[in-house]
């Protein structure tokens, strides 16, 4: 069947061998349409990010680019503005018709912490070629915030898919018509177009920028760490906000999303052609998100933003990104925000899980 594996066939794939891990995956790593990763027990610092390339092993280019190892099995800060490359615990074996995608969890990437899955013979990051059978690297590079990592912690995270799954224009409009996507209009063009909200109501705040200098964020700590030693509130009371280059900025999508049970979704990373910015360094949505059978009623898209070269003038209602979706080879057993730890269902503007609310 064509389309992305949902949970249920991820436990068949761990128990058939195409998965492995080292340790044995725990059941909490398995989510709605995507599997954790697990980061192992040395860093390797290197000098510049790569890919492996044709033909090449990532433990081969290593060994040309490798300043140092950073031993984590009791825990290691990794720098913010360093580059690292760290074996994970899982590896693959997929057959013929089998690809893969990675992404950066939802946490990571609201910490601006550049997250991407590196292969053997690798020429894109984030992508698994059909039938790959190797050892999984995740490329780690703190932006914003020094962070302390532990042998364990799941900061990527894999999809995996059968043949073409991606939904066109046309299948999208239908979707939308029998099953509403967005709260209000939807922009459908090569995706679910997405537009950045800065007029919230009953306030001015309409989103966050992260402190240069900072301390260090460990990943375990959940709810610990205060807002303000790390964040400048952004205001805005014309529906306007200028995004400093270099600088980093948590806003939210204008459109309430859903997701059907029978689909999952992707935001693509960066759209050339809105501006000078990046938007989304973590960008799967489960099956479920938003979506009234697990709980929702929709759920805004937080947006995590990096400005480039120039200073640019975001304005509300702005196209900044689009949702692209895909369908499920069948139905989760198990949805996003239904009787698992989802911490952003029916979120609106929020920071990581690791800051508590600000005050």
């Amino acid at each position: 069947m064509i389309g992305v594996v949902p949970n249920q066939h991820i436990t068949d794939m761990i128990a058939s061998g195409q998965i492995i891990g080292t340790p044995p995956v725990d059941s909490a790593q398995i989510q709605p349409a995507s599997l954790d990763l697990r980061l192992g027990t040395v860093a390797y610092r290197v000098r510049a990010s790569f890919l492996a390339g044709h033909g090449a092993k990532v433990a081969d280019r290593l060994e040309e680019f490798e300043m140092h190892r950073v031993d984590l099995t009791n825990g290691a800060v990794l720098e913010k503005g360093c580059v690292y490359v760290v074996p994970l615990m899982e590896s693959l074996a997929l057959p013929k018709g089998t690809s893969a995608a990675a992404n950066a969890k939802s946490s990571a990437g609201r910490l601006d912490l550049l997250t991407r899955t590196i292969t053997d013979g690798g020429t894109e990051f984030d992508r698994i070629a059909p039938g790959y059978t190797g050892p999984l690297y995740a490329e780690i590079c703190p932006r914003s915030f020094s962070v302390l990592v532990r042998p364990g912690m799941r900061l990527n995270q894999i999809r995996f898919s059968t043949g073409a799954a991606t939904l066109d224009d046309a299948a999208l409009r239908a979707l939308h018509a029998d099953s509403p996507l967005v709260d209000g209009e939807a922009v459908i063009d090569d995706g679910l177009g997405f537009s950045v909200d800065l007029r919230l109501p009953d306030t001015t705040l309409v989103g966050y920028r992260a402190k240069p200098h900072t301390g260090v964020i460990d990943l375990d700590k959940i709810g610990h760490y205060d807002p303000a030693q790390y964040w400048e509130e952004v205001h805005s009371d014309n529906g306007q906000i200028i995004l400093d280059p270099g600088a980093f900025y948590i806003l939210v999508s204008r459109e309430a999303v859903t997701i059907p049970p029978e689909y999952a979704a992707e935001m693509a990373p960066y759209l050339a052609m809105v501006g000078e910015f990046r938007v989304h360094y973590a960008g799967f949505f489960d099956p479920g998100f938003g979506h009234a059978s697990a709980g929702g009623a929709g759920s805004r898209g937080v947006l995590e933003v990096r400005c480039h070269e120039a200073p640019f003038v975001l304005e509300h209602g702005q196209v900044v990104g689009r949702l692209v979706y895909e369908k499920m080879t069948d139905v989760p057993t198990q949805l996003y925000g239904s009787g698992i730890a989802s911490n952003y269902q029916g979120q609106g503007l929020k920071l990581s899980k690791h800051f508590s609310a600000p005050r």
